[in-house]
């Protein structure tokens, strides 16, 4: 182990609450209580929620309800990678047509755009640069897929995506070994804390509700159940995420997939002047088990990926806290991708959980005889993807009650999509321990043997997590 590993704080939830700070913790439910629209979560699905359908209809009555404080979960330890994927786009384009597909991606693009322009409509200072997206690829396998990738975004009617060289890559980001990258302006980084509590203040300034240390134990039509009391309403909408398995009957509906990452020490004037980065883009490769980083605000970076991918049961872990084995993993990207910071310290170590669902597609529902609703299964794309759903759980509550009629967004291939559910233990956790196993051998194998193949392991990987 290195002394920069265990010197790190590790855990305290993540970097983000470290460098802005913890909340004040907003009052319990004090009781049985109603309302209009009840949203069980207040991360980003649920804040983003709240923040629509009140604009829309601002006589409803909407209560948050939060277990620990918004923001504690995905949306206060993410990447702070505002682009345009979503999770599942190309098997709904299987299922119901490349144009419906097209369309969603669309929406996905205008996104982006609409998170900035609420931040600036509402005065939240989140560190927002829209720099875009670079995807690096480092092998000869992966630049075969980085093309391939290319070219089926073009598909999706992104006509304003770049394709570049070596030395192109290397005027942006000085990735070594890099031989080739994509770029899409679709993207954007951002302080995900602060992002989430400006999201809530703007909420809570709209008139909504928030009750945090409110855990709800279960969820049932027109009920959420707390163990502080019972709140009832026409709609209760889950936006829970990588939590869902706490809840009543929905162990098995989402897998908490664990991702990890560290933060730098603030790098010197000499130490930028070697890496470039002056657009300030998010950055991503074409590994099986891929890495994500981003150059903050304050001058680090803050790059993640995979460390342990999943607890048995469907665990979740308190406060963030990342096993020693793993910021090694992601010291050892950090120096690969930028040999100069081999002396860098890692001041920070985190971790947490997003939602898989086991087609891995993103799904937003509203249960019309129930009024039941969720959104989530986000992959790991959640922090645009979050603005969508929310719109659309919007869009969909108000046609169900009448205020509205069916839109563009309500008729997104998305809508009402039903996957199975997870294996039960132990089937569960093997598989998913085996999967990443197996794309970590095959970006080994990819590293010590060049070729323009990807390695077989990888569509093994693939097969066994039900992506293809």
């Amino acid at each position: 182990m290195s002394s920069s590993a265990s010197s790190a704080v590790n855990g305290g939830i993540s970097f983000w609450y470290a460098d802005d700070g913890l909340p004040a913790v907003r009052e319990p439910l004090p009781g049985d209580a109603s309302a209009d629209v009840v949203i069980v979560g207040g991360g980003y699905t649920g804040l983003w929620t709240a923040y629509y359908l009140k604009k829309a209809a601002p006589f409803l009555r909407i209560t948050v309800l939060e277990q620990k404080f918004c923001g504690y979960g995905a949306s206060g330890r993410n990447g702070g990678w505002l682009y345009n994927g979503i999770a599942g786009r190309d098997r709904y384009a299987k299922l119901h047509g490349h144009e419906a597909a097209v369309r969603l991606q669309k929406a996905m693009n205008d996104t982006v755009a609409e998170v900035v322009a609420v931040t600036e409509a509402e005065g939240i200072d989140a560190d927002v640069h829209r720099g875009g997206v670079l995807e690096v690829a480092t092998t000869p396998a992966q630049l075969a897929r980085l093309k391939a990738f290319h070219e089926h975004e073009l598909s999706y009617g992104e006509k304003d995506r770049e394709l570049y060289g070596a030395r192109q890559t290397a005027e942006r980001i000085r990735v070594a070994g890099a031989v080739g990258s994509t770029w899409t302006p679709h993207g954007a980084r951002l302080h995900p804390v602060k992002l989430v509590k400006g999201l809530a203040a703007a909420v809570e300034a709209l008139g909504v509700t928030i009750h945090e240390s409110t855990p709800v134990t279960e969820i049932r039509p027109k009920h959420a159940v707390t163990p502080y009391g019972t709140v009832r309403a026409p709609y209760i909408l889950r936006c829970t995420e990588g939590f869902t398995a706490s809840l009543k009957g929905q162990r098995r509906t989402w897998l908490p997939m664990n991702s990890s990452m560290i933060a730098t020490e603030p790098l010197t004037e000499e130490q930028w002047a070697a890496i470039g980065w002056d657009g300030l883009e998010t950055l991503g490769d074409m590994a099986h088990a891929y890495m994500y980083a981003q150059r903050t605000a304050d001058g680090r970076i803050a790059l993640g990926g995979r460390g342990v991918p999943y607890r048995f049961g469907s665990r979740t872990d308190n406060d963030g806290r990342t096993q020693e084995e793993t910021i090694e993993a992601l010291r050892e990207i950090l120096t690969r991708f930028f040999p100069a910071l081999a002396g860098v310290r890692v001041e920070h170590a985190w971790s947490g959980v997003l939602g898989v669902p086991r087609d891995w597609c993103a799904t937003v529902t509203l249960d019309r005889a129930t009024g039941l609703g969720w959104a989530g299964g986000y992959v790991g794309s959640g922090v645009a993807t979050t603005n969508l759903a929310a719109r659309t759980l919007r869009d969909l509550v108000q046609q169900d009650s009448g205020q509205a009629g069916r839109t563009g967004l309500t008729d997104l291939p998305w809508v009402n999509h039903k996957v199975r559910k997870w294996e039960p233990e132990p089937f569960r956790w093997l598989g998913v321990q085996g999967m990443y196993a197996t794309y970590r051998a095959a970006d080994r194998r990819e590293l010590l043997h060049p070729s323009t193949e990807s390695s077989r392991l990888a569509r093994v990987a693939d097969r066994v997590a039900g992506r293809h």
